[in-house]
């Protein structure tokens, strides 16, 4: 069977999500977002990193990064906004407006539980609704699709490329925030994850044929069969001679094939790629280390241990600590 390699990353970078905020707004109105990082105590405490996202229901806006080049964009009815990397950001009814970020508004009671309902009246008569979320993930030791991703993705409204389901997603979150019914936080926090996985994909649908980065790479004949044959085996004693006939090319061309399109050569990858999953295997528990080297293809375990601790900056018993002292405080 044909390996899945995005789902594989996704569930191997603790990817979770939940709908925070149902949010109406009369014109003028300007609502802006510090960085992302000042937000994770507050709305995800045990995520190494927060991604917001904004769903337009109803009406028009604009979303602007902040401190940077990119214009503005438009916002309809049906149209998502994301901000992976979690700048900050202002979505406002007119282009290029401000306003000081409340962070207050995120600390919303622990009695109380999502969607939070806002009102923000200007005495316009232009109304704008939109739902607005948070995913979390990991950032260490590799995330690849984060680090693909540009600062702002966005997806227009009537979004039908391939046989994509946004609309429907959006439908449903909608619904489940409104209604209250009972698990309705668990209904939305699945439904962000689809609507981000949605997003990655259509996003990954637009790139040109020249583009580079992780996502790009996937869809690439040679380098695409280069990454599934290193996530099919990583423990596998590989090297470039060895990746090479096995990929059918010269040593030459893999690397520099793979290079361009990924940004770091083979070996360096398969290096992130094995930290990342000896990351999971050591916030799981249950193995030891010396096993998890093994497993991940290293020996000896003092290997292991420099490569981790170069990636993460933590030996990894240190990091198994530090992932088990967040789960006793959550």
């Amino acid at each position: 069977m044909k390996r899945d390699i995005l789902s594989e990353v996704l569930r191997s970078v603790s990817l979770s999500g939940a709908v925070f905020f149902d949010v109406a707004a009369s014109s003028p109105w300007v609502a802006e977002a510090p960085a992302s990082a000042a937000l994770l105590p507050l709305v995800m405490p045990n995520a190494q990193h927060l991604i917001e996202y904004h769903v337009v229901t109803s009406g028009f806006g604009w979303a602007t990064l902040i401190d940077a080049q990119e214009e503005p964009i438009r916002l309809a009815p049906g149209s998502v906004i994301m901000f992976p990397r979690g700048d900050p950001h202002a979505l406002s009814s007119r282009p290029h407006m401000r306003a000081a970020p409340d962070i207050g508004l995120f600390d919303q009671p622990a009695e109380r539980s999502p969607p939070f309902y806002i009102e923000q009246f200007g005495g316009g008569p232009e109304t704008t609704r939109l739902i607005c979320g948070f995913l979390g993930c990991d950032l260490l030791p590799f995330n690849p699709v984060i680090q693909a991703l540009p600062r702002m993705v966005h997806v227009p409204e009537g979004y039908t490329v391939g046989d994509g389901w946004l609309g429907s997603l959006i439908q449903a979150i909608m619904k489940e925030s409104r209604r209250q019914r009972p698990g309705v936080d668990n209904v939305l926090a699945r439904l962000s994850e689809l609507l981000f996985i949605e997003v990655v994909r259509s996003h990954m649908e637009a790139l040109p044929d020249d583009a580079s980065g992780w996502l790009a790479a996937l869809a690439d004949p040679l380098v695409g069969r280069i990454i599934r044959l290193l996530h099919e085996n990583p423990q596998r004693p590989w090297t470039l001679d060895t990746l090479a006939r096995e990929a059918a090319v010269s040593r030459t061309v893999l690397v520099s094939r793979f290079t361009a399109r990924v940004g770091v050569a083979p070996m360096t990858y398969l290096c992130h790629w094995r930290m990342q999953m000896a990351a999971g295997r050591l916030t799981r528990g249950g193995a030891g280390i010396a096993q998890i080297a093994a497993d991940v293809g290293y020996e000896p375990e003092a290997a292991f241990s420099r490569a981790f601790k170069r990636s993460t900056g933590l030996a990894p018993g240190a990091w198994r600590s530090r992932q088990a002292a967040g789960r006793d405080k959550g």
